[in-house]
């Protein structure tokens, strides 16, 4: 009998890599959605589609029950809100509502808490790398409600878990970084200020071989991810450019004139009740100066060997923009 997962966020980008890459280790794979989501890109899979309430924690209990779920990926969590309360609520309280609900239930096995790297926060020079023994110092209150999820899980009780801080993730389906590959196909290529920086980044089935694996190996920790590489600001663009064969205007905009139009955003987005693409908080990571971290914890404890650089995974992940009409 194949032993069950849940895995939340399951409609969205990583979610979609992490149910095919579960598939392929032979579990059943319950995919928990809302009943708003769009899920056409997944009614070819093999799951099973469930709706749970991840505000109501004696519900998450019962359904645990009554499914048997041996482990959970819990992917769902919001990158934008409006406020520090909304991140929280989401980000930490339905996270520790699903996590009571798993150590509660007898034979679960694991759970794996897909976190951020911005729960670490960068390093403020170019000098060293980031590392499970840096102090955190998130700059954002999205990376704050992750560490603050990342504190809670720890103190449930009886629950065996993993927590996987991912770097920037790209890939097939992103629409994230794929705002600034477009740009790039058009031939801008924008950037704030002239500060050097290093970025990192996971191509999505990395991470989705990494969370997986974690269901049977590794310690209960954080564990840091990446490609193992870091690369300056303007390589994103000069390795999708070369893929397209374009050429770009390269602008470099005033950090003070983003920070007003940031501020802008911001202004409608509360007037519009939904949280902005681009905001003041989210300048804090944009501009920071070093996300470069180690992954040697990674590979030691759970068999993590990235199988894509910056290079290879945008080659893909191109390919499939143009074979979709993205691009």
């Amino acid at each position: 009998m194949k032993e069950k997962v849940l895995i939340t966020g399951a409609s969205g980008f990583v979610g979609f890599h992490l149910i095919e890459e579960a598939l392929k280790n032979d579990l059943e794979v319950y995919a928990a959605i809302r009943k708003s989501s769009s899920i056409d890109h997944l009614k070819g899979l093999d799951v099973n589609f469930v709706y749970p309430s991840f505000s109501n924690a004696d519900a998450l209990t019962k359904e645990f029950a009554e499914n048997g779920y041996q482990y959970v990926i819990h992917a769902a969590g919001l990158t934008r809100a409006l406020t520090e309360e909304r991140y929280n609520e989401v980000n930490v309280g339905y996270t520790v509502n699903l996590a009571k609900a798993a150590a509660a239930t007898p034979g679960f096995k694991k759970f794996v808490l897909i976190s951020s790297l911005a729960a670490v926060g960068p390093l403020p020079t170019l000098t060293g790398m980031l590392t499970e023994k840096s102090i955190p110092r998130p700059v954002t209150a999205y990376g704050q409600s992750k560490l603050n999820a990342e504190h809670a899980i720890k103190t449930i009780s009886g629950l065996n878990c993993i927590i996987l801080r991912p770097t920037a993730v790209y890939g097939p389906r992103d629409k994230d970084i794929f705002i600034a590959l477009k740009q790039f196909s058009k031939g801008f290529e924008p950037y704030i200020g002239r500060t050097e920086q290093k970025m990192s980044f996971i191509y999505v089935t990395d991470l989705a071989k990494a969370a997986v694996r974690a269901l049977y190996n590794g310690k209960n920790q954080a564990y840091n991810l990446s490609d193992g590489n870091f690369y300056d600001r303007y390589q994103l663009a000069n390795i999708t450019t070369g893929i397209l064969r374009v050429k770009t205007y390269k602008v470099h905009l005033p950090v003070k004139f983003i920070k007003i139009v940031a501020g802008l955003a911001d202004i409608f987005g509360s007037l519009r009740k939904q949280a902005p693409v681009l905001s003041r908080e989210k300048l804090h990571e944009l501009t920071a100066v070093n996300w470069y971290c180690a992954i040697d914890e990674a590979k030691h404890d759970l068999g993590f060997y990235p199988q894509h650089d910056l290079n290879s995974g945008l080659n893909e992940t191109i390919s499939w923009y143009k074979a979709n009409g993205w691009l």
